[in-house]
Formats: C-alpha cells, sequence, structure tokens
C-alpha cells in the first residue's frame, strides 16, 4: 500500500485546510486510517484516525473540536479537515493505515506511511 498525502500549504491563524490520503494499491477499506503530524525538533504525534467503515473517530485532545477525520472509501480516500488553526498546528501530517480493526495511537502500529505534507499557520 502507498499512501500520498496531499492539501498543506500556509493559511493564517484562524483558517482552514483539507488534507487528503489517498492510498493506492490493496484497497484500504478494512484499515485504520490515521493522521499524525511531527514538528521540528519533536516527536511524531498522533492527531486522528477513523475506522474501517467510519463510525468510530478518534482525536487527539489538541485538536477536538477543531479537526475532523472523514472517509469515503469508495473513492479510497481519507481526509482530515482543519478548522480554527492555530500556530501551534504546523507540522508535517502524515497520513498511515493499520491493517487491524483496532484503535491505536501509537506511531510503531501503523504499517503504512504517505510521505507527508507541511502544513505552517501563521500568526
Amino acid at each position: 500500500v502507498q499512501l500520498q498525502a496531499s492539501g498543506g500549504g500556509l493559511v493564517q491563524a484562524g483558517g482552514s485546510l483539507r488534507l487528503s490520503c489517498a492510498p493506492s494499491g490493496r484497497a484500504f477499506s478494512r484499515y485504520i486510517m490515521g493522521w499524525f503530524r511531527q514538528a521540528p525538533e519533536k516527536e511524531r504525534e498522533f492527531v486522528s484516525a477513523i475506522s474501517w467503515s467510519g463510525d468510530s473517530t478518534y482525536y487527539a485532545d489538541s485538536v477536538k473540536g477543531r479537526f475532523t477525520i472523514s472517509r469515503d472509501n469508495a473513492k479510497n480516500t481519507v481526509y482530515l479537515q482543519m478548522n480554527s488553526l492555530k500556530p501551534e498546528d504546523s507540522a508535517v501530517y502524515y497520513c498511515a493505515s493499520r491493517s487491524s480493526y483496532v484503535f491505536s495511537k501509537s506511531a510503531i502500529q501503523y504499517n503504512y506511511w504517505g510521505q507527508g505534507t507541511e502544513v505552517t499557520v501563521s500568526s
């Protein structure tokens, strides 16, 4: 499975961006999909994840209420809608897939990773 993340860019604080992740290869509909981010000199951290059906979603406390994860299995795409962005949201965002039905916010539990898309939020 190869993951292609897109949608990053430069936005002012309070603005919005929508990230997309389109896996190729094996159908991803049975995978948990997650988003992680990594700021310079910081560890990669969990942002959000969604179950294979889309019925269950998970968020880090820092983004809860501002970010929304969704997926369209017919289009083989997962999205991360980011609203009310803050400068501390600036990071490279990675999508990842986990070949399991069990949720995890640990990066090492995810099998496949995309190349990342950079988000910069100016104050």
